[in-house]
């Protein structure tokens, strides 16, 4: 067995055969598939190698076509790899709004690893209503899974949930930042 590519994550390696790899290449062209059948035997595919698959996705969610970065977004929340969190961040503000749904929902099982860049994208894009509307839905369910981390998303949740939001997320994501430098047990799962 050929090994191409080691991946590393929190003590666990694993190595990519140099078959797996090329399953995994033809896999993403069948997600430019016109046929909605072959995008979802492909998704369920690179769903099934896992977590070999997601350096290969990632840059997938920048592709222009909306049915490849929904079939990817798709595939990313089933594997829910921490990799991937800064980039689905990003597509929840993305001009499609299933797209932006399979983000939202994908960040969720990912767990705590979402919320830094979540917050950071909140305070830099406060006026876009799309990313509003995603970090509070994930900040929802983060904050019922987690209970501890109510104290440090509620007030950002309320603000998104208030009158004039686009102006109250701002101070509330700036301090949830400060309160997750202040206590890295927080992001630790």
């Amino acid at each position: 067995m050929l090994k191409v590519e080691n991946y590393e994550r929190k003590g666990e390696k694993a190595s990519v055969t140099a078959e797996t790899l090329s399953k995994i290449k033809h896999l993403i062209a069948d997600l430019r598939s016109n046929d909605g059948a072959i995008r979802r035997e492909a998704r369920q595919a690179l769903v099934f190698i896992g977590k070999p698959a997601v350096h290969l996705l990632i840059p997938l969610l920048k592709d222009p076509d909306d049915d490849v970065r929904w079939e990817v977004a798709k595939a990313l929340a089933e594997i829910a790899d921490p990799r991937a969190a800064s980039d689905l961040v990003g597509l929840l503000m993305d001009h499609n709004s299933g797209v932006r749904w399979l983000a939202a929902e994908a960040l969720i099982p990912i767990g705590r690893d979402p919320l830094k860049p979540l917050l950071e994208k909140l305070t830099e894009h406060p006026e876009s209503s799309w990313l509003r509307s995603g970090a509070l839905h994930v900040l929802h369910n983060l904050a019922k899974k987690a209970p501890d981390l109510k104290e440090v998303v509620g007030p950002v949740i309320t603000a998104l949930e208030g009158f004039e939001p686009e102006i109250g997320c701002l101070g509330s994501a700036y301090a949830a930042l400060d309160k997750l430098k202040g206590s890295v047990n927080l992001l630790l799962v």
